[in-house]
């Protein structure tokens, strides 16, 4: 399968690295600075067979890729997946999927039309920790869901800013929530029932004042099905990351999930005793060199396998939309300083310029 790799920034190697080990053609790298796509192609052995474009519609209409990533600044998703998904080709966009409902819904239509497979690069739905907490709740251990909640306590200093200026903008990123903290809202909103009914939230920019958007958020969720939600998210912590935690509590349940993307089960508590605690913790642990993961790779084989079977990935762009509408809601009420029902309407993250000015 043609793959081809659209931004060669911070997350691309970890697309390449997906791509290599799951037996990809790639047949093209795009970014508009030359030398990240030539640092790219010599960590990866990528010979001169494979193109390099600073323009991505030329790399679509010469290359001709079946599928290809999308990480380019989030600014920019929405724009080169519409295009991308018009020459017909398959596509992973790393998170945030857009930074608007309507961009988002865009995507969804278009893909629909085209019948194109459409991920959201959340990978750390395939962590072995989170693979055995969703079959816990799809087996309904848990019983009725009391609450969750989602911890993401990193640090980001100016350096991190200075590498690339569209970060933490409204226009092109959103602050710590959308960027940095989405991956673990994404999680607690699948694993406590996906349907939103109302946030209330408080955000705040209390280190960072080189940034348009927040370094802190702290939401209260409560879902449809009568459960609530705890989310709180920083790039504040001293002197380094500190954890990622998700946390879920029911009538006959209790996990915890942490380390550096929570990759490693805690607490294991289930009045059922299927199985042994220790054992769970025991297999269902991985070390990743960062909070990154290792999910890339089985997110792609999904992918691939999704595109040939003519079925759905695992992750949709639906399921990249929630995510986002869950922290543009976070936004919102925070902005207003009420509760905020969704299903969102019109909402974007321009929406917010001058919060913290």
């Amino acid at each position: 399968m043609r793959y081809a790799l659209i931004g060669c920034g911070r997350i691309s190697p970890n697309h390449l690295v997906a791509a290599q080990k799951n037996g990809l053609e790639i047949v093209a790298l795009c970014d508009p600075v030359v030398e990240h796509m030539e640092d790219k192609a010599v960590k990866f052995s990528l010979g001169p067979s494979v193109g390099r474009y600073t323009d991505y519609r030329t790399m679509l209409a010469e290359a001709k890729p079946e599928l290809a990533s999308i990480c380019t600044e989030s600014g920019k998703h929405a724009a080169i997946a519409l295009d991308c998904i018009g020459a017909g080709v398959n596509l992973v966009i790393e998170k945030p999927i857009a930074l608007s409902i309507a961009d988002a819904d865009a995507i969804i239509a278009a893909a629909g039309d085209r019948n194109v497979k459409v991920c959201a690069c959340h990978q750390n739905r395939f962590n072995k920790s989170v693979v055995k907490i969703r079959e816990a709740v799809e087996k309904n251990r848990f019983g009725r869901m009391f609450y969750g909640t989602a911890h993401i306590r990193w640090n980001r200093g100016r350096e991190y800013y200075d590498r690339a200026s569209w970060r933490g903008t409204w226009e092109q990123d959103g602050g710590a929530l959308m960027n940095q903290c989405i991956h673990n809202i994404d999680l607690l909103r699948w694993m406590m029932g996906d349907e939103v009914a109302e946030v209330f939230a408080y955000t705040d920019n209390l280190e960072h004042p080189y940034i348009e958007a927040e370094d802190l958020g702290i939401a209260l969720v409560k879902f449809a099905n009568g459960a609530y939600g705890i989310i709180e998210g920083t790039t504040d912590i001293y002197p380094r990351n500190l954890e990622e935690t998700l946390y879920l509590f029911g009538e006959k349940g209790t996990v915890k999930a942490g380390g550096q993307s929570v990759n490693i089960i805690e607490e294991w508590r289930f009045s059922d005793m299927l199985d042994d605690a220790e054992e769970v913790k025991a297999t269902h642990h991985e070390n990743p060199p960062n909070v990154y993961g290792y999910g890339h790779t089985p997110l792609f084989a999904d992918m691939i396998g999704a595109i040939r079977e003519d079925r759905q990935p695992q992750v949709t762009a639906e399921d990249g939309k929630r995510a986002m509408e869950l922290v543009l809601a976070i936004y919102k009420s925070a902005a207003e300083g009420r509760p905020v029902k969704l299903p969102l309407g019109k909402c974007d993250t321009t929406d917010f310029m001058g919060r913290f000015s």
